[in-house]
């Protein structure tokens, strides 16, 4: 079995789909027409020949026991085709052919019947004369078929015509349809096939969505929008782990390879290990950050959770630094318990950079309230440090970058992730992390409220 094949493109489908069930439509009422065109002319035929075999019987006598024909004013009647048989002769006879005259000469005898004899395409119809309970004759009436058998073909031909007419027209506006339709499709297609990965603001922008197309258009410019943003959190992730870890693992193999070099004494190498102690802690401390931080972005759950309780949970992830610097820190509870927005893990990662920044970079004391102001709970953490320049209030939420603060005083060795990731994750939850002027130092961490 011979199979077509079959075409690939959507376009090319619905377009043989289209011809092909409009052509088949009409097919089937082209059939359904001439079917209907003929048992029409049928009918008509066979009206004809019976009005015209009972016309013939109404000019039959039978009164004496014969059968007799009346005279009719009309000469032309016999050319009428009928004929009238009776006792076996022929009373009356058209002039036919032939075949027609054979034709009807077998019918004389028999029952009413219809006979078409289709080499001189004429309709016989037979009607017995009954005259007092008994056969006396029978009454032949004739009907041309070739005008009928004209007609139908004249309209077999047309509806034909009109039906190749009809289905080119239907091809041709399907064609224009599915092309103008599709369009924005193949357009998409083209400007997506040219771009690459670094193309991360390239959108079809086919403006505002008014049908499916352009619907799908919007949604694959959301899409992309999603991705973009995720290739560049993966981005930003391995840049800030690279530039990162770059010190720390330097520092680390030098002393490693300082220590290996020649024999020293246990001192030395207390004090190598300490120092490789410190750098892979660091190294541990930063991973672990931007991970969080690559967690929590790509993370959309927020819950809610207690203000004071996130304070209190980040406070005891910088007891030993207090401990260390022997540092006062006052947490002041806020006299109405208030509600974050905000998941409570995620409200501790953005709470904690900012209370160790203060802790790393005050002199004695750092002070943290709670209030809450427009839908949004506020901490503000002050510490008696000598705070942020004005040209740096922005710069220091930048990874990596550290404030002048930090280079003076024995916050240096911080990983420089903390003020920037609190700022990204707040900005994350809708909340977000500022330095305001102040003599001493004065961050304010903003987050929604329920």
């Amino acid at each position: 079995m011979i199979r077509l094949p079959w075409p690939r493109g959507i376009r090319n489908r619905l377009f043989v789909t289209v011809v092909v069930s409009v052509g088949l439509a009409l097919a089937g009422t082209i059939a359904g027409f001439n079917f209907l065109l003929d048992r029409s002319l049928s009918s008509d035929a066979d009206k004809i020949v019976h009005e015209r075999a009972a016309a013939e019987l109404a000019l039959l006598d039978a009164s004496h026991g014969g059968l007799v024909i009346r005279e009719t004013p009309d000469d032309a009647a016999v050319d009428t085709p009928v004929w009238v048989f009776a006792h076996g002769r022929t009373l009356e006879a058209p002039r036919t052919g032939r075949t027609v005259a054979e034709a009807a000469q077998a019918l004389a005898g028999g029952q009413v019947r219809t006979l078409d004899v289709s080499k001189a395409d004429t309709r016989l119809y037979a009607v017995p004369v009954v005259s007092g309970g008994r056969r006396i004759g029978t009454v032949v009436a004739g009907v041309s078929l070739a005008p009928y058998e004209q007609t139908q073909r004249t309209a077999l031909l047309g509806s034909l015509a009109l039906g190749v007419l009809l289905l080119l027209i239907v091809a041709l506006s399907a064609g224009w349809l599915l092309r103008s339709s599709l369009r924005p499709v193949s357009q998409m297609t083209r400007l997506a096939a040219a771009w690459s990965e670094r193309d991360l603001d390239r959108r079809f922008s086919l403006g505002e969505p008014y049908d499916e197309l352009t619907q799908l258009a919007a949604t694959l410019d959301d899409l992309l929008d999603r991705l973009a943003m995720s290739l560049r959190r993966e981005r930003r992730f391995s840049a800030e782990l690279s530039h990162e870890l770059r010190t720390p693992l330097a520092s680390l193999i030098a002393e490693a390879e300082l220590a290996l070099r020649r024999e020293r004494g246990p001192e030395v190498y207390q004090a190598a290990l300490e120092l490789v102690l410190r750098n892979a802690q660091q190294i541990a401390r930063i991973v672990e950050t931007l991970v969080a931080a690559a967690r929590h972005e790509s993370d959309a759950v927020r819950g809610t959770t207690d203000a004071f309780t996130v304070l209190e949970q980040a406070l005891e992830t910088v007891t030993g630094l207090t401990a260390e610097r022997g540092l006062e820190v006052v947490a002041e509870r806020p006299p109405l318990a208030l509600r974050l927005g905000v998941d409570r893990d995620l409200a501790e990662r953005i709470l904690q950079p900012v209370i160790e920044n203060a802790c790393r970079y005050c002199r004695r004391s750092v002070r943290i309230a709670i209030g809450r102001e427009e839908g949004r709970v506020l901490y503000l953490v002050e510490d008696d440090g000598p705070g942020v320049l004005a040209e740096e209030r922005d710069s220091i939420f930048e990874p990596g970058v550290r404030g002048s603060a930090g280079q003076a005083t024995n916050g240096g060795s911080g990983a420089g992730l903390g003020l920037a990731l609190a700022r990204r994750l707040a900005r994350t939850a809708a909340g977000e992390v500022l330095a305001e002027p102040n003599e001493h130092g004065r961050f304010v961490v903003s987050l929604p409220a329920v």
